[in-house]
């Protein structure tokens, strides 16, 4: 139920609805991709990057004054300590060396906050690949420092300059110039979206997250199984990780969260699971925010890379299911999350993980109770917002 059959369906959702010209290259991919990333010599390669490059497996922290103020015990998952700043990197070092097995030597990405970006322009420095990164021009303005980094790594920066700028135009754009560039050019996706076979190559590439909260809790506590696992929702890929290796015990409740924004009433949100409707975006059936005429309707979020307006295949699934629990958190709720844990375990978090952290007061939880929560970035990138908010250069 929770894995995609062979043409891609998470139940109802997923698929492969792309144009004529893409069909050879997704055909490809799927007919390759499993075979290369199940290979002996492939996760070998993978998991010295993984351990070498990107430093893993990421720390997995007790946040105790967290966890006495909530009265339960909170791990906190710390991607934001991957080289990088976030998740991202365990995604585009196996698909860097997915497009270096099928010979392609151009590579394009979509960004949104603007790690998926950086952490593909890093693998195409190290690899030495031609990077070219489609963002739109709203996320470039706030997200510039990242913007800079990718540059810096010899990434070109396109802007998308259409509808409002942001993640779901870049990704427009992107496919458009893989249309374009059909044979030289491998599209690496940054989330569990896209046509299959992307939202399940994604997922188990980002799987490390849960493999490793499984072996390190054996290790602190003496058993695998938490009782709550809670991560952020934009395409979901951090939260795929994360819910990955116990999707099958339901002891586990998953909690994904997601951008309301200014409130899932206000007609400025990103909550695709709280106010969508079934429908189709870039290559796949899902949850997605359109008006009656089904049109895609903009979405608005503080958190440049939880302004989308659709979700990955698996996790509209999980709510159907009711396997996952997805909860709306808006801006200022997520403002205040991020603050709490700055002040109270000095870790500033991303924008996107402090969604994940402000559900914290709204779930009652036991003593005893093993609560993790995934970090997915660090707040690097998103001091602008929070200067302007918190007026902390007054």
């Amino acid at each position: 139920m929770f894995h995609p059959n062979e043409k891609g369906f998470y139940g109802e959702y997923g698929g492969a609805y792309i144009p004529e010209m893409l069909i050879p290259n997704i055909e490809e991919l799927r007919n390759n991709y499993l075979e290369i990333i199940e290979s002996e010599a492939f996760q070998k390669e993978y998991h010295a990057l993984l351990t070498d490059y990107a430093g893993r497996p990421s720390p997995l922290f007790k946040a105790q004054r967290l966890s006495d103020k909530y009265g339960t015990n909170i791990w906190l998952k710390r991607e934001d300590l991957n080289h990088t700043g976030s998740h991202k990197l365990n995604n585009t070092i196996g698909q860097i060396l997915l497009a270096k097995k099928m010979g392609r030597q151009r590579i394009i990405a979509e960004t949104g906050a603007g790690q998926h970006g950086v952490a593909t322009a890093t693998v195409c420095a190290l690899m030495g690949l031609q990077c070219i990164v489609y963002m739109g021009q709203t996320d470039m303005e706030r997200q510039a420092p990242n913007v800079a980094r990718m540059r810096m790594l010899g990434a070109e920066v396109r802007p998308a300059l259409s509808g409002n700028r942001t993640l779901k135009d870049a990704t427009n754009e992107a496919l458009r110039d893989w249309i374009a560039n059909p044979t030289d050019t491998f599209y690496l996706i940054g989330s569990v979206v896209g046509p299959h076979p992307y939202p399940d190559m994604v997922a188990r590439l980002q799987a490390i997250i849960s493999l490793e909260i499984k072996q390190q809790l054996k290790q602190k506590i003496g058993t695998e199984l938490p009782d709550y696992v809670i991560a952020c929702v934009g395409g979901g890929s951090n939260a795929a990780g994360s819910f990955y290796h116990f999707l099958e015990d339901p002891s586990v409740q998953l909690i994904g969260t997601e951008a309301a924004g200014l409130g899932v009433d206000s007609g400025e949100t990103a909550a695709s699971m709280a106010c969508g409707d079934i429908g189709i975006i870039h290559g796949s059936m899902t949850y997605l925010m359109q008006n009656e005429d089904g049109q895609i309707t903009e979405p608005y979020s503080i958190s440049a890379g939880l302004d989308y307006p659709g979700i990955g295949p698996l996790h509209a699934q999980l709510k159907d299911s009711g396997r996952a629990t997805y909860m709306p958190v808006t801006d200022e709720v997520a403002l205040q999350a991020a603050l709490e844990l700055t002040r109270m375990e000095g870790i500033i978090p991303a924008l996107e993980s402090a969604h994940a952290l402000a559900v914290l007061p709204r779930i009652k939880f036991k003593p005893t109770d093993q609560v993790v929560v995934t970090v997915s970035g660090r707040g690097d990138k998103d001091m602008k917002a929070y200067m302007e908010y918190f007026k902390l250069t007054e």
